[in-house]
C-alpha cells in the first residue's frame, strides 16, 4: 500500500481527518480512538463542503468548553493507559513527543514540562489520535509507505498563546527542519504545529507522487475557504506501480594516445567491472590521427564501476553515455558431443522457433586441441550434431 499526501496547500489535524474519511476510513474508527483518550467528551462531525471548486470532506472536532492546558507528561500518561491498538499508541506517542521537543526547543523548556496551550488542547489530542488511528486503518496489516509532498507553511503572521508570531510559527519551523517546505499560495498560517508533527511522524519519504496505481482519493478541507486556492489536503491511496528496469547504457570514448598493446587488458578490466560487452572501433580523428572508439555496454547498476575502470585503465579524460533500448531473443544452452567430448551450444528462439544455433567457440577450440583436429572440422561436426538434436526434439 502506498499513500501520497499532497500538502501543497498546507496541513492540519482536522484536514487530515477529513482526507482520511474521504479516502474511505470509517469515521467510527476515528471516533473510537478519540473516545479512548479524550478526558472530556469530543465528537467528530463530518460534512461535505466546497473549497474553491474542490468537493472535500470537512471533519469538525466538536469540543466542550475547556481551557485546561496539559503537559507532555500528562498526555503521555493518558496515551500509555488508553485502550488503543499498539500501532496507534506508538504513532500518537511519537507525534506528541515531536511536538513537546519542538515546543521545548523554541521556548527553552524541559520537554516533559511543556504546557502545550492550544497545541495540547482537546482538539489537538483528538486530531493526533484520530489521524494516527486513521492511517493505521488505511495502511492495514501489511503496512506500506507514506510519501509526503513539500509542505506549504503559509506566510504573514498568526496570533497564538504567546502573542503575534511570524508564519511559519517557531514550532512549525522547528518540526519541519530537514524536510522540504515552502510558503505556498496563501498569506496565512497553512501548516499548524499539529499538522507538521503528524506529517513528519507519518512520512517514510518526501517528494512528488511516486509511481503508483491510485485506487482511492481523499480530500480533506480546512476551515478557511480562500478564493486564491483550494484549502485542502489530498490523500492518494493505491499500490506501488512496478517500475521498468533502467535501460542499458552505451558508454563511449575516443582515445588516440594509448599504447595499442594495452587494449586487451582494458577490455578484460571492463568485463570484470560488470560490463556486458566492450569493443574497439578504429577511427581517424582530427588532424588525421589514428585512434580507437572504446564502446562499453553495461547496466545502470554497474555503470559507476565501469566508469571507474575506464578512468583507471585508459588515458581518456571524458566519456559520453547513451541509454539504449535492447531486444534480446530467448536463449537456451544445450550440449552435444564430438568424438566423446562435450560442447555447449547456445540456441536462440523467436516465438518458440530456433532461429540461431552457435557452438561455444572456446569449447570447440579445446576439443580440437584435445583431438588434434582442425577447429573448423570440430565446429562443423558440432553444428551437425546440434541439427540432429533439434530434429529429435521435433
Amino acid at each position: 500500500m502506498t499513500v501520497w499526501v499532497d500538502a501543497s496547500a498546507g496541513a492540519s489535524g482536522d484536514m487530515l481527518l477529513g482526507a482520511l474519511v474521504g479516502a474511505g476510513v470509517d469515521v467510527a474508527v476515528l471516533q473510537a480512538a478519540v473516545d479512548a483518550i479524550a478526558p472530556e467528551p469530543v465528537a467528530l462531525r463530518v460534512e461535505q463542503v466546497d473549497r474553491n471548486g474542490f468537493a472535500a470532506t470537512r471533519c469538525h472536532v466538536e469540543l466542550p468548553d475547556s481551557e485546561h492546558h496539559r503537559t507532555w507528561r500528562d498526555i503521555r500518561s493518558r496515551l500509555t493507559a488508553a485502550p488503543l491498538a499498539p500501532e496507534v499508541r506508538d504513532l500518537a506517542v511519537r507525534t506528541f513527543e515531536r511536538l513537546a521537543v519542538a515546543e521545548a526547543t523554541v521556548h527553552g523548556a524541559d520537554p516533559m514540562d511543556v504546557a502545550f496551550h492550544e497545541v495540547g488542547a482537546l482538539d489537538a489530542i483528538a486530531d493526533v489520535v484520530g489521524v494516527c488511528a486513521g492511517f493505521v486503518a488505511l495502511l492495514g496489516a501489511r503496512g506500506g509507505q507514506v510519501v509526503v509532498s513539500p509542505v506549504a507553511v503559509g506566510s504573514g503572521t498568526v496570533r497564538g498563546a504567546h502573542g503575534k508570531l511570524p508564519v511559519p510559527p517557531p514550532a512549525v519551523a522547528e518540526l519541519l527542519r530537514g524536510v522540504p517546505s515552502y510558503a505556498g499560495p496563501g498569506a496565512h498560517e497553512a501548516c499548524t504545529p499539529t499538522g507538521a508533527a503528524l506529517l513528519t511522524t507519518l512520512a517514510d519519504a518526501w517528494g512528488p507522487q511516486p509511481a503508483m496505481t491510485v485506487d482511492r482519493v481523499g480530500v480533506g478541507a480546512g476551515g478557511r475557504d480562500p478564493d486564491t486556492h483550494a484549502n485542502v489536503v489530498r490523500l492518494l491511496v493505491g499500490e506501488a506501480a512496478a517500475t521498468a528496469p533502467a535501460p542499458p547504457l552505451l558508454i563511449e570514448s575516443n582515445v588516440d594516445d594509448l599504447d595499442p598493446r594495452v587494449w586487451p587488458s582494458v577490455i578484460a578490466a571492463l568485463l570484470a567491472a560488470g560490463a556486458s560487452d566492450a569493443w574497439l572501433t578504429p577511427i581517424i580523428m582530427k588532424k588525421g590521427r589514428p585512434a580507437h572508439t572504446l564502446s562499453v555496454l553495461t547496466s545502470a547498476e554497474h555503470a559507476e564501476r565501469v566508469r571507474a575502470a575506464i578512468w583507471r585503465h585508459t588515458s581518456t579524460i571524458g566519456v559520453r553515455e547513451v541509454p539504449l533500448a535492447k531486444h534480446a531473443l530467448e536463449r537456451e544452452m544445450v550440449e552435444v558431443e564430438v568424438d566423446g567430448h562435450a560442447i555447449d551450444v547456445k540456441l536462440a528462439r523467436h516465438d518458440g522457433e530456433v532461429v540461431n544455433a552457435q557452438p561455444e567457440w572456446d569449447h570447440v577450440a579445446r576439443v580440437a586441441l584435445a583431438l588434434d583436429r582442425p577447429a573448423n572440422d570440430v565446429l562443423a561436426e558440432a553444428i551437425a550434431a546440434t541439427r540432429a538434436l533439434l530434429r529429435e526434439r521435433g
